[in-house]
């Protein structure tokens, strides 16, 4: 069955989607009928290659996975899920009979959020599935709202510079910018992160990555590290935030921020940028008297006198908006 196919067989829209792994029938069917009373979308799996196929298939929001199946097993299948771009946000709970320390620490090391014991208590596995959904919700939504206002963001595994996930609009940035896609870190991302890792782990800020446009044009790509997340062991996995800006976003919060007209907010800018006012008249395509005109106006509203407290007043403002920005 096609992801397509199988995304329209699938209310996301209304419930979330788990996927049971289990090789025994009479678990699936308990599990099966709890999570499907209680309004869940279910796949089933009853072996590993098949739960990776059907996790690569549907990307369901959670899965429940048994940790001892034949051939391949339960740590196995998790180690393969965390290792794909696509797949590595899924939670992972793990339903297993043993309980001795080292399975269940081999459980989490794989890449699981929790576990239930056998024999299974529906109510107990619904409990679980919440928590770790509503969680696994909040950090999507986040997510999605630094996209929507131009931020995007990655996560890389410091250990093999694996890019683990990505907004959609990181995705087309890192094409763009780098001709790159997941699970691929670009490697002047990757070094920068490593070069800069002893700091960020003692939470000290490092300075942000820049990258021009490949493209005509005044465009940059910048890269902020956000937070680690997840277990440290390797160097862990880095939330970073990614935005591009231009002149033309630069110009854009001068205006708003000193209520210039637009022709003015482009004087200024090219103020800041040290260019004189004939410089400035053959940028915009006017008259050194005009742009003299204009800067009257910047300098009265602004309460300056002169070209350096403009420039000053404005590399201030932009700074606290743009602090990747470089007159």
């Amino acid at each position: 069955m096609s992801k397509r196919t199988l995304d329209q067989t699938l209310d996301r829209a209304n419930s979330d989607v788990v996927l049971i792994v289990d090789d025994v029938p009479d678990n699936l069917s308990v599990l099966h009928d709890a999570l499907d009373e209680s309004g869940y979308s279910v796949l089933i799996a009853t072996h590993g290659e098949a739960a990776l196929q059907r996790a690569a298939q549907a990307l369901p929001d959670i899965v429940l996975l048994d940790a001892m199946m034949p051939g391949m097993d339960g740590f196995e299948v998790a180690k393969r899920l965390k290792a794909e771009a696509q797949t590595a946000h899924i939670p992972i709970i793990f339903m297993t009979g043993l309980t001795e320390t080292e399975y269940l620490v081999a459980a989490l090391a794989s890449g699981g959020v929790d576990y239930v014991t056998k024999p299974i208590k529906p109510k107990e596995v619904l409990a679980r599935i919440a928590v770790h959904l509503q969680g696994a919700r909040e950090k999507r939504q986040a997510r999605n709202a630094l996209d929507a206002f131009g931020y995007a963001t990655i996560t890389v595994r410091v250990s093999d510079g694996k890019l683990m996930w990505q907004t959609p609009l990181a995705r087309e940035l890192l094409q763009q910018y780098y001709g790159t896609s997941a699970p691929q870190t670009p490697e002047p991302v990757l070094v920068w992160l490593r070069r800069h890792l002893f700091d960020a782990e003692r939470q000290i800020e490092p300075p942000r990555l820049t990258c021009a446009s490949p493209a005509p044009g005044a465009r940059r790509l910048t890269f902020r590290l956000h937070q680690q997340t997840g277990d440290s062991e390797g160097g862990g996995d880095w939330l970073i935030i990614m935005r591009e800006e231009s002149d033309e976003t630069v110009i854009q919060a001068m205006s708003l921020s000193f209520r210039l007209t637009a022709r003015e907010a482009e004087v200024l800018y090219w103020v800041v940028k040290g260019k004189i006012n004939r410089d400035i008249g053959d940028i915009l395509g006017t008259s050194p008297m005009t742009v003299k005109k204009h800067l009257e106006h910047v300098f009265a509203k602004l309460g300056v006198e002169t070209r350096t407290a403009a420039a000053g007043m404005a590399m201030s403002r932009i700074k606290q908006l743009h602090p990747q920005f470089e007159g």
